[in-house]
């Protein structure tokens, strides 16, 4: 799929081919040209138009710095990471960003949030630029603002978790467990998106060959992934010890299973001590023929299982 949008008096709008309107001259005429998935056709569409060779899902993968960040016949190459959910969960998908003369060209294989805003506020009008380049810096801007809401709403669930498993008598451990774990897993990839994120503005600072305020933009947004880095350390830090706390709690509890079973073994062996003693099987034992033998036998058992019984009471062990 092949979206188009142009930039029109300062700001982006969004262009809808005409009917038996060829793509190639939608192409000449975007400033922004967002593909999701292209069909073969329409990578040979943009390959021709914009004298360029598509890359493969292999090369936009690529994590070294060479391959992501460079310059070449074509343009300007930025590869960069964003967050996709999935099921409950946070995936990160690398987007080709090509930018050549007055045109960006960004290349993805699904749908992300990051751009379905961005596509929203440009049918607003909301989107103010009048270069190519400035509709780059302004992605990047809009990512990481999307990011620091992430990290937002991941300390808002971390606030209502932590008073969930430190606060409330029944709750479950091991479901917080696994929602911690998803917590690390989402930190742990904003984080990573950020790393990136940063690498790529410091590669725009240094051959972007931007004018003063794009030059402050791009570095007023490294200073927000700063923060934000420093935010994500306080959340590793806050999930690190809220799993520390609730597998304590876990040992807790599995520790008070044993001693509940160790002192039902101790209150239980003199009985079975007694049993083992007249169950043996010798001729004379003073107590076989006695009448009251049998009532003795059960009385020394019941005693001997309810003093050890009283003593761990008394000790407040029970």
């Amino acid at each position: 799929m092949l979206r188009f949008f142009s930039i029109e008096q300062g700001v982006i709008k969004e262009l809808e081919p005409l009917p038996d309107t060829p793509v190639e001259v939608s192409i000449r005429n975007a400033h922004w040209i967002d593909t999701i998935n292209p069909t073969p056709q329409e990578q040979n569409a943009l390959a021709k138009t914009l004298n360029i060779t598509f890359p493969d899902s292999v090369d936009v993968e690529e994590i070294e710095t060479s391959s992501r960040c460079f310059i070449d016949s074509e343009g300007l190459h930025v590869h960069a990471l964003f967050m996709s959910p999935n099921e409950g969960r946070f995936n990160t998908v690398t987007v080709a960003c090509l930018l050549q003369n007055n045109c960006l060209l960004t290349i993805r294989d699904e749908e992300l949030a990051d751009f379905r805003l961005l596509r929203l506020r440009a049918r607003k009008g909301q989107v103010a630029c009048d270069t190519a380049k400035q509709l780059l810096i302004t992605l990047f801007d809009q990512k990481v603002e999307n990011h620091a809401d992430m990290l937002e709403d991941m300390h808002h669930q971390l606030e209502k978790l932590s008073a969930y498993v430190l606060e409330e008598d029944n709750s479950d451990l091991e479901e917080a467990v696994g929602r911690i774990a998803r917590l690390e897993d989402a930190n742990g990839k904003v984080r990573l998106c950020l790393m990136d994120t940063r690498r790529n503005i410091s590669f725009l600072i240094r051959r972007l060959g931007a004018q003063n305020d794009e030059r402050e933009s791009l570095r007023e947004i490294v200073l927000d992934i700063e923060t934000l880095m420093s935010h994500c350390t306080f959340l590793f830090d806050k999930i690190n010890f809220l799993m520390d706390s609730t597998q304590g709690f876990i040992n807790i509890e599995q520790n008070q299973i044993i001693k509940t079973f160790s002192i039902a073994s101790v209150v239980f062996l003199p009985p079975t001590v007694v049993a083992s003693v007249y169950g043996m099987n010798f001729n004379i034992m003073p107590e076989l023929h006695w009448e009251w033998g049998y009532p003795f036998a059960i009385g020394i058992m019941l005693l001997s299982g309810f003093a050890p019984y009283l003593f761990f009471k008394h000790k407040g062990w029970l």
